[in-house]
């Protein structure tokens, strides 16, 4: 059975996998593939394992290991990708250009570099395209990314004190909406619950599933039940405990559980009288 590599082209990257072919590898190794972009240098970052139905069946296999001429090109990629950023952000500066520029990239063969940037809306960078490819002689492509992709790509710390998960480990961004907190019983206060980009956090998606099958069987807040203490409303409720707590008639609260809720009476039902057991049926 063929084997597959998870190939990243850059740190933290989003992850392609290949068909090892007859190479041995192991996480670390440097490996050339192509791409749909031409060659590409990229490294291992999961061990081979055997190929299985979720992948494509087709996938490209490695050309070859990387060798020191690779990776000393790499290295000179890696500075022309510098002095390109300060070329163009001073472009940018000098014609006064609203638009933020966040990232370059060069292709491994040098045959293009990738300006990633952010702005509010449309940019004529028309002259802009034309100093860059007068300094570089190269081709030049201008990308336009969102707040969630730079926050991805430039890295930094969360509210939590860790680095941010999109730089980390996160190779996807999954839907993320007010609902997903306001499920969790979290703030809705946008600056609690926001992360460095301005947008949701995207650890609001990690505890949801969860919290929607601990909520299973518990009543609603504000709905009135009928518990062994007495009927009352629900006022608050313990996801994680499976437990809501009750604010009673007389003016007391009590924490129910399910086994705790009673059967509702059917409207406008009326009480049963007690029937006197001296009284013959």
């Amino acid at each position: 059975m063929n084997k597959v590599a998870g190939v990243a082209f850059r740190p933290k990257g989003k992850i392609y996998y290949f068909d090892t072919g007859h190479f041995v590898l192991r996480p670390g190794d440097w490996v050339i593939v192509r791409t749909e972009q031409g060659m590409g240098l990229g490294q291992i970052v999961t061990s081979p394992r055997p190929q299985n139905m979720d992948l494509d069946k087709d996938l490209k296999q490695i050309f070859r290991m990387a060798n020191e001429e690779d990776l000393e090109q790499h290295q000179r990629n890696l500075t022309l990708e510098r002095r390109a950023f300060d070329y163009c952000q001073g472009r940018i500066e000098a014609r006064q250009m609203k638009m933020k520029l966040v990232k370059t990239e060069t292709l491994f063969d040098g045959s293009k570099i990738i300006f990633y940037y952010t702005a509010d809306g449309r940019v004529d960078f028309r002259e802009l395209v034309k100093d860059l490819v007068a300094e570089f002689r190269t081709r030049i492509e201008m990308r336009q990314i969102g707040v969630r992709h730079e926050a991805k790509m430039i890295g930094g710390l969360g509210c939590c004190g860790r680095e941010l998960c999109c730089a980390t480990f996160l190779k996807s961004f999954d839907p993320i909406s007010v609902k997903m907190a306001k499920e969790q019983n979290l703030s809705l206060n946008p600056t609690k619950i926001s992360g460095q980009c301005g947008r949701l956090m995207c650890c609001l998606t990690y505890e949801y599933d969860s919290y929607l099958e601990q909520r299973k069987n518990l009543p609603k807040l504000g709905k009135k039940i009928n518990t062994r203490f007495g009927p009352g409303k629900v006022v608050r409720q313990n996801i994680m405990a499976r437990t809501s707590i009750v604010a009673l008639a007389d003016g007391g609260e009590a924490e129910v559980g399910p086994d705790d809720i009673l059967p509702s009476e059917p409207a406008g039902s009326k009480p049963r009288k007690k029937q006197d057991p001296e009284q013959e049926p």
